[in-house]
């Protein structure tokens, strides 16, 4: 625990108000005597923080004589429960990408630590008792990452090498970057294609050379952009909206009801326990993958194209199992 960590600790031990023993200190923060009396005296005399000697407690306490406001260190304006929430955030995004924001994550986390030891957990467990498993992750390369935040950020555009697995053909492309989209495991991000000439989606694990270039990105009106991201289901986007209804078994409906294909998503039940869903879609590609993988479970009432879609991925697959 370093020497700014220990004062966070000792500022959210003293906030409760009461005299907290300095063996209890000592053991909180696992320092000696001689290096806690110094950080005291720091906190005392550096910044300006009330600190009093207790004699019946043999402990350090905040004075609270009615005059002197205590204030927090900078950075520690949340309580225990914000914390814990904080705290898996960063978890979260550790493991959504080693590098986001590590610089200026591991500060805040050292306060957190700090906060949530003066409680009733330790943060070690806090940390190892909650885990993300991410399926379907598909590895991006750190400084492809890096390169693409920045971009985004600073509004400028980028020079990619990109693989289309689709067509298994590459392509170079210049694009301005508008939106990055964390989407089932995986990044994406929202440009303007300026070979194609209109917003394309792009795989961050498919970009195999990244270039920042010192162009200002065009920008996209935020209507157009809110139409390509998020009018249909999936990642795949496109201006022409369609309907799908969707019936689904008793017994898979107990668990599909629950999930959320599309914000605009309709939910029917009927009599017999089954249930039927509508929602919007822009491209069949990834609607077909996720009706399929509920087999014998759903059946595609409309539209037309979309029965004729699972109709023909299902023919393949039982060929390949003849």
């Amino acid at each position: 625990m370093d020497r700014t960590e220990r004062f966070y600790k000792i500022d959210a031990l003293l906030q409760g108000g009461r005299a907290v023993p300095i063996g209890t200190m000592l053991e909180m923060l696992a320092v000696s005597r001689a290096t806690f009396k110094r950080d005291i005296e720091y906190m005392r005399d550096r910044l300006n923080y009330p600190i009093v000697w207790d004699r019946e407690t043999r402990g350090y306490r905040y004075e609270q004589d009615g005059e002197a406001e205590i204030q927090n260190l900078p950075g520690l304006w949340f309580n225990a429960q914000e914390a814990y929430a904080l705290l898996m955030m960063q978890a979260m995004l550790s493991d959504l990408q080693p590098t986001l924001l590590k610089a200026q994550i591991e500060p805040l986390k050292a306060r957190l630590r700090a906060l949530i030891e003066s409680g009733q957990h330790a943060a070690n467990d806090v940390e190892k008792r909650f885990r993300l498993l991410a399926t379907g992750h598909r590895a991006v390369a750190a400084q492809h990452f890096e390169v693409v935040a920045t971009a985004l950020l600073t509004r400028r555009q980028l020079a990619l090498r990109y693989y289309v697995r689709a067509r298994d053909e590459r392509s170079e492309r210049v694009v301005s970057p508008q939106v990055l989209v964390h989407y089932r495991g995986n990044w994406y991000l929202v440009a303007w294609c300026h070979m194609r000439v209109g917003l394309r989606s792009f795989a961050l694990d498919s970009m195999e050379e990244v270039h920042l270039l010192d162009v200002k990105s065009q920008e996209v009106d935020e209507r157009t952009l809110e139409e390509f991201v998020g009018q249909g289901c999936g990642i795949f986007s496109g201006r022409k909206v369609q309907w799908a209804r969707l019936r689904f078994s008793a017994e898979r409906a107990r668990w599909v009801s629950r999930e959320m294909w599309h914000p605009k998503q309709e939910i029917t039940w009927l009599a017999d326990g089954r249930m039927e869903m509508r929602l919007p879609y822009t491209d069949l590609r990834e609607l077909t993958l996720d009706v399929l993988r509920h087999g014998a479970h759903v059946e595609a009432l409309e539209p037309k194209e979309l029965r004729t879609a699972l109709k023909a991925e299902l023919a393949q697959a039982i060929r390949a199992y003849a």
